[in-house]
C-alpha cells in the first residue's frame, strides 16, 4: 500500500473558488491534495492507507479566520496558541491570522519568527500573523514594513486601534504601497468613539450608556479612501457595520480603487438589543449597530460589497467581562462559531452555501495571498467535513476555547464540524460525530 495516502469518498465536494458542489471523492498523498472531482475512484478505490466514508456530509477547504486576536506571547492565562487551535480546529478552521496587539506587538522580526516557530510546535491550525503599522501601536513611527513582511507579516495593521494621525498614515501608505502590502484599518475616529461603549440611539439613552455614532466609522472610512487614492495603496477595512460606510467602499471601489472590506458574525447575527440589560458579553468594538445596519451588513454580503467574514476572536477571562458594563473589555469568542453563524447566511437565504462558504475559505484567502482556501492539486491538505444542518445550541462550557465570552451563548444554530484535516492529519473529530 502506498505510504501515506488517503481516499475520502462518499463526499459532498465543495470548492468556491472553482464553483464546484457536486458528490465525489478526494485522495491525500502525504499530506497534499493528489486529485479530487466527480469521477474520481469510480472504477474502485487505489491501494491506500486509509479510506474515510464521508457518508454524504460536505467536504470542503480549511476555514481561513483573517482576523483573531492572539493572546500569546503576554496573555498566555486568557488563550495560548495551543488554546486558540483547539478552539479553531473545532471550528472547522485550519488557518488563522492574529492581530499585532500581543505583548511584546508584533512590531519586529523577531516575534513574527516567534509565533511562527510556536505554531510549529503546537502543529494545530497554521498561523500567519499581521505586523505593526506603527511601533508599540502608538501611532507614531512606522515599523519597517519591508523587513516584517520578508519575514512572514501578511498585511499592515494596529489591530484594534485606528491610526488617527493622518499624515503618519499617508506616509505609512506610501511606503507600503511599494511592497504592495495591504493596511488594515479599524474603521473608527478616535475622537468621536473616546469613551463611549454602546452605539447611539434609545437603547444607549435608555441604559445611561455613553454612545459611540455611526457617524465614526463613515468618516474613516471616507478620510482613508482619500488618502489612500494619493498613493494607489491596498486599503482593507476591518469589521464594516454600518451602511454608511458600506455604501462608501462601494463607491471606492466603482472608481477603481484598490479597497476591500470584512466583517464579523456579530455584526450580521445580532443587533444592538443583544446587549440587553447591561450584558457585557455583547460588548464589541465597533459596537452592536440598529436593525437597519445589521441589515445591510447582510445586505452587503450578498451584493458582494463585503468581501469576506472574520471571527474576530478576542478572548478575555470572566474578570474582565463580569464587571459594570463601562468597566468590562471590549471583545468577544468566535473562531469556534464562525462555521455555524456564518452558515445562517445560507439557511435564511441570503446567499448559496458555495457563497456563504467563500466568506470564510477562498476570499480571505485571496485578500491576505494566502495558499489555503480551496481544493487544488498539490496544495496542502487543509479540509474539514462538516454537516450543514445538523443542529446543535451554542454553549459556553461546551466551547474549546480557554475564555468562555461568546455573545451567542444558548443560541439555537445548524451547522457543525465533524472532521479536521490540517496537512493530511486528522486534527480533531466532533465527539458525537461519525468520524471519532
Amino acid at each position: 500500500m502506498a505510504r501515506g495516502r488517503i481516499a475520502y469518498l462518499n463526499a459532498r465536494l465543495l470548492d468556491p473558488a472553482s464553483g464546484l458542489d457536486a458528490p465525489g471523492a478526494l485522495l491525500v498523498d502525504d499530506g497534499k491534495i493528489a486529485d479530487f472531482g466527480p469521477h474520481l475512484f469510480r472504477d474502485g478505490a487505489p491501494s491506500v492507507r486509509e479510506v474515510v466514508d464521508c457518508q454524504g456530509h460536505c467536504l470542503a477547504p480549511g476555514l481561513v479566520d483573517m482576523r483573531v486576536h492572539l493572546r500569546e506571547p503576554g496573555e498566555e492565562y486568557l488563550e495560548s496558541i495551543d488554546g486558540l487551535g483547539d478552539a479553531a480546529l473545532a471550528g472547522g478552521v485550519t488557518e488563522a491570522a492574529c492581530l499585532p496587539n500581543t505583548h511584546p506587538p508584533i512590531d519586529d522580526v523577531p516575534v513574527v519568527e516567534f509565533i511562527a516557530r510556536r505554531a510549529r510546535e503546537a502543529k494545530k491550525v497554521k498561523l500567519t500573523c499581521y505586523g505593526a503599522l506603527t511601533r508599540g501601536l502608538a501611532g507614531t513611527e512606522i515599523t519597517e514594513i519591508g523587513l516584517l513582511q520578508q519575514a512572514g507579516a501578511i498585511a499592515f495593521t494596529d489591530g484594534d486601534k485606528a491610526t488617527a494621525n493622518a499624515k503618519l498614515l499617508a506616509r505609512a501608505m506610501k511606503y507600503a504601497a511599494s511592497f504592495d502590502a495591504m493596511i488594515v484599518q479599524h474603521p473608527e475616529e478616535p475622537s468621536l468613539a473616546e469613551g463611549g461603549l454602546v452605539n447611539r440611539g434609545e437603547l444607549a439613552s435608555r441604559l445611561g450608556l455613553s454612545a459611540i455614532p455611526p457617524e465614526a466609522e463613515v468618516i474613516m472610512v471616507e478620510r482613508d479612501l482619500r488618502l489612500a487614492a494619493m498613493s494607489d495603496a491596498r486599503l482593507h477595512f476591518a469589521h464594516v457595520t454600518t451602511a454608511p460606510a458600506i455604501a462608501a467602499i462601494a463607491e471606492a471601489r466603482a472608481r477603481g480603487q484598490r479597497v476591500t472590506c470584512d466583517t464579523a458574525p456579530h455584526y450580521f447575527a445580532l443587533n444592538e438589543t443583544a446587549i440587553g440589560d447591561y450584558r457585557t458579553y455583547a460588548k464589541v468594538s465597533p459596537p452592536l449597530r440598529s436593525e437597519e445596519d445589521r441589515r445591510a451588513v447582510v445586505q452587503g454580503l450578498a451584493e458582494g460589497v463585503i468581501d469576506a467574514v472574520a471571527s474576530d476572536h478576542a478572548p478575555h477571562d470572566q474578570d474582565s467581562k463580569r464587571l459594570p458594563f463601562a468597566q468590562a473589555s471590549f471583545g468577544v469568542i468566535g473562531v469556534e462559531t464562525l462555521l455555524p453563524l456564518t452558515l445562517e447566511l445560507y439557511h435564511n437565504r441570503h446567499l448559496s452555501l458555495l457563497e456563504a462558504l467563500a466568506l470564510v475559505t477562498e476570499r480571505p484567502a485571496s485578500l491576505l495571498r494566502l495558499p489555503a482556501g480551496r481544493l487544488k492539486k498539490g496544495a496542502p491538505a487543509d479540509l474539514v467535513i462538516f454537516d450543514p444542518d445538523k443542529p446543535w445550541r451554542i454553549q459556553e462550557e461546551n466551547l474549546a476555547s480557554q475564555a468562555k465570552n461568546t455573545a451567542f451563548d444558548l443560541r439555537p444554530v445548524q451547522g457543525h464540524a465533524l472532521l479536521t484535516v490540517v496537512d493530511g492529519r486528522r486534527v480533531y473529530c466532533a465527539p458525537d460525530g461519525p468520524f471519532a
